[in-house]
């Protein structure tokens, strides 16, 4: 049989073989109980958990067995399968799922159908087969059917079917091997959510392609459910038309930003050229003044030299006076009674040469 053994090793037609213990290749599902030709030869001797931990016996894995719902298979049941498998060094976990009627009997009914939940544990990397309509408490006829060294399951107490604990002559055998559960997730919890916030999964499968009657919803609640997907797609759409104007908004300040930026360094650079231009200190004024100053010496006459050779001259011509033209420098009178004194001294001057 391909796909797992617990007995010893046989030859395949194929070009695989059959390895001694445990599962073949992880390629294919694990086999169903009694679809597999596959049956342990070797003597099954009775183990205590010591003795299985030490890996013993050697010609035979560890047989686990592990049963359950495991209805919508989640996290949390791979999880306690996981650590079935790694109880002990070398084991073959065999897996019980109960059918829909002894489910339904004796704990309510189930969201996946029993060939799911089947299919659904055949596809768990640590199964090595599945046991299909497993019984809802163990019998020593089928504990010695499937040749079972040890269950397991989490220790807590399984009152159903009329026992406060379903695995209490299992535990009084020395047979059980405790799990631990994983917190935060289960079946229940999963449906919790899924009730909880039934009004947002009908819009969304509404959404989707179902009808109000695949969903179970009555007239008015179908035109609610639509109306509110219209309102929300209307919300979308106006919150990312605000992201984009934010986008936009935020793309404009940062140019206007830069341009500012900008204009304030060419300002700066106006006002320091102007100023090197047109300053107290500037170029412009010092050339302003060079022209000034030119312009000022080519309007101002020439001062004719202090004393001049005289030339001479023939006897038949006059000698004409020469005259000296020399500056007067003057300075402006101290005070008033200087300028009266300066006046009159002139006034006695020309009276002398008159």
């Amino acid at each position: 049989m391909v796909g797992h053994q617990d007995c010893t090793m046989e030859e395949d037609t194929g070009d695989n073989y059959t390895p001694k213990f445990g599962r073949k290749t992880l390629t294919a599902p694990a086999p169903f109980a009694d679809e597999t030709s596959c049956q342990c030869q070797a003597p099954h001797e009775k183990l205590t958990i010591a003795q299985a931990r030490l890996g013993t016996p050697v010609d035979r894995p560890v047989r686990v067995y592990a049963d359950g719902i495991f209805d919508l298979f989640h996290s949390g049941h791979a999880r306690a399968l996981m650590q079935a498998k790694t109880l002990f060094p070398n084991s073959y976990l065999l897996v019980g799922v109960c059918s829909d009627d002894l489910t339904h009997k004796f704990k309510g009914f189930t969201v996946m159908n029993e060939a799911e939940r089947y299919e659904a544990l055949r596809h768990c990397r640590y199964v090595d087969e599945v046991i299909r309509d497993a019984p809802w408490t163990l019998t020593p006829e089928f504990l010695e059917k499937h040749k079972i060294d040890f269950v397991a399951h989490d220790d807590i107490p399984y009152s159903s079917a009329g026992s406060d604990d379903v695995y209490k002559h299992i535990k009084e055998a020395g047979m059980f091997v405790p799990t631990q559960r994983t917190e935060g997730i289960s079946t229940s919890d999963i449906i919790t959510r899924i009730v909880r916030d039934y009004d947002v999964y009908a819009r969304r499968n509404l959404q989707r392609g179902y009808t109000a009657k695949e969903l179970n919803v009555s007239f008015i609640n179908e035109k609610k459910y639509r109306f509110q997907n219209q309102v929300d797609k209307m919300k979308e759409k106006v919150k990312n038309v605000e992201e984009r104007s934010k986008e936009f908004v935020n793309r404009v300040e940062e140019k206007s930003h830069d341009l500012i930026q900008k204009w304030e360094e060419k300002s700066r650079e106006f006002i320091g050229n102007f100023l090197e231009l047109f300053g107290p200190d500037g170029a412009w004024k010092q050339m302003f003044q060079e022209r000034s100053s030119r312009m000022l010496q080519a309007l101002s006459p020439k001062q004719s030299p202090v004393s001049s050779p005289t030339r001479s001259r023939s006897p038949s011509r006059s000698p004409s006076p020469t005259f000296s033209w020399l500056p007067l420098k003057t300075s402006p009178p101290s005070s008033p009674k200087a300028a009266s004194a300066s006046i009159s001294s002139m006034s006695e001057g020309d009276e002398d040469e008159k």
